[in-house]
């Protein structure tokens, strides 16, 4: 991948699922065939009112992944970039570009508990402002200190969210 933007949270725009359901659009009508558990907008940009990266968070439900192999090549179509990012769990693409990104789409088995959790975790947040500004001080400070480092941010994030993830589902749900 070519050297990647800096983190930097953005107050919530309510530009964002506007975004996201244009790009829904195209990608049903790009990749419909493999689709099965619907297209969503997760994310940070998929809660209102939650400062976040503005980069549109799109996961698609497939059957499985090895079928959805096709869809490397056609959703480059749409300008989506493939990156095998945890390849066992999604096929994780981002667009324009890995050095600047406006959107992140993964391909995931609607099977797989991180579909479920995705899920859990963005309604968990709507639902519960106070959850969610206690997020969005957490995002502030890591993205503070990991600057630099999406990935060191990243797992920063994850105690916190498999924490709400568990008491949004009822049960404790790792994340990979």
């Amino acid at each position: 991948m070519q050297q990647e933007e800096q983190i930097s949270l953005v107050a919530y725009d309510p530009a964002w699922p506007v975004a996201f359901e244009a790009e829904k659009i195209l990608i049903a009508c790009t990749i419909g065939a493999w689709i099965v558990g619907g297209i969503h907008h997760v994310g940070s940009t998929a809660v209102p009112n939650l400062s976040a990266k503005p980069i549109i968070d799109i996961m698609v439900g497939v059957r499985n992944l090895e079928e959805a192999q096709p869809c490397l090549e056609i959703l480059r179509n749409l300008q989506y970039c493939y990156y095998p990012y945890k390849p066992q769990q999604m096929h994780w693409f981002c667009k324009p570009s890995p050095s600047r990104r406006t959107h992140h789409l993964y391909l995931m088995e609607t099977a797989h508990p991180q579909w479920q959790a995705r899920l859990a975790f963005r309604d968990y947040l709507r639902c519960h402002p106070d959850v969610r500004i206690e997020y969005e001080t957490l995002k502030r400070l890591l993205a503070e200190k990991f600057r630099d480092d999406r990935e060191g941010y990243t797992n920063a994030k994850t105690s916190f969210i498999e924490n709400i993830v568990a008491k949004a589902l009822g049960r404790e749900v790792a994340f990979e």
